[in-house]
């Protein structure tokens, strides 16, 4: 039924008191939590990388324009696929880490950071798969002008009458990779820079230590994520009527044709101020719900 490496993987997480479902469970509410408080920022960076009337005018020109012509209440948009989305992709990609880290023998003090970036990339990778139809969804939503917001059933049903089940899996080429590239570099870094500072005893351990390594692996994902997430954004938010890109190397090849380098940073430092709180409080509360549940420390 399973493959040998995928026991290998359960049998790892298994140990200790690690289960796998408990892992999951605690990646799982920890990004629940987190994407509550987050979402604003979010919905802010998502109408900058979309473009128009908001490309102009940056990050608070934006949040204004949104409160007073839309209400406060539409810096929740797509709220409800996001909590989804985090609950399938999240859960996964946080949760996995651990056991994938494992079974590539990279849970040992002196493991190559290659490996640790790997394991990261693998349970990124899968998250995504499953996630991929939540996150189109919210970025449909946060995108919607005016202050009346879709439900998540009609968001859904519209996507299907018009673009089928093919619909829910835009962008997947472009998502999987951000999302390999996201969660590696923020689990081999967050891994990382935390032994580092362990080591050198400098910072306090416990929650001083995971802030301190989460924000400095929340810039390294901002720097690595950036181009991915804009060119995911495009692909998910191209009209169902008038395609514009055909994957995700003709969008890369278009926006580079029409904005340069820098078109592929634009809205770079909102997705660092989302980078940084989000990773914060999702590592921050994975690592105590970890403890509570009887897991040991990643």
């Amino acid at each position: 039924m399973f493959s040998n490496q995928e026991k290998k993987i359960i049998a790892t997480a298994g140990g200790g008191g690690d289960s796998l479902l408990k892992s999951v469970g605690a990646a799982g509410g920890s990004a629940v939590i987190a994407v509550t408080f987050i979402h604003p920022i979010d919905v802010v960076k998502t109408r900058l990388q979309v473009g128009g009337k908001y490309a102009q005018l940056g990050i608070g020109g934006t949040a204004s324009v949104i409160a007073k012509e839309e209400g406060v209440i539409s810096f929740w948009k797509g709220i409800g696929p996001a909590w989804l989305r985090e609950a399938s992709y999240t859960s996964l990609r946080l949760g996995l880490y651990s056991p994938i880290k494992s079974a590539l023998g990279a849970d040992k003090p002196d493991s190559w950071f290659i490996m640790k970036f790997a394991a990261g990339s693998l349970a990124g990778g899968l998250g995504s798969l499953v996630g991929n139809p939540f996150d189109v969804l919210k970025t449909q939503m946060m995108t919607a002008d005016g202050d009346k917001v879709p439900t998540l059933g009609e968001a859904a049903a519209a996507m299907y009458k018009n673009q089928g089940i093919g619909g829910f899996y835009r962008g997947l080429e472009a998502n999987v990779a951000r999302a390999m590239v996201l969660n590696g570099t923020k689990m081999s870094c967050y891994d990382q820079i935390k032994q580092m500072i362990k080591s050198s005893g400098v910072v306090p351990d416990g929650i001083p230590t995971q802030f301190a390594s989460a924000m400095g692996a929340g810039f390294f994902m901002a720097t690595t994520v950036a181009p991915f997430d804009m060119v995911r954004t495009r692909l998910m938010n191209q009209p169902p009527d008038a395609k514009i890109y055909s994957g995700a190397f003709d969008c890369v090849g278009k926006i580079m044709a029409a904005e340069g380098p820098g078109g592929f940073y634009r809205g770079f430092f909102p997705i660092w101020m989302r980078f940084a709180p989000t990773t914060c409080l999702q590592l921050i509360i994975f690592e105590q719900l970890r403890g509570v549940l009887g897991m040991k420390s990643m």
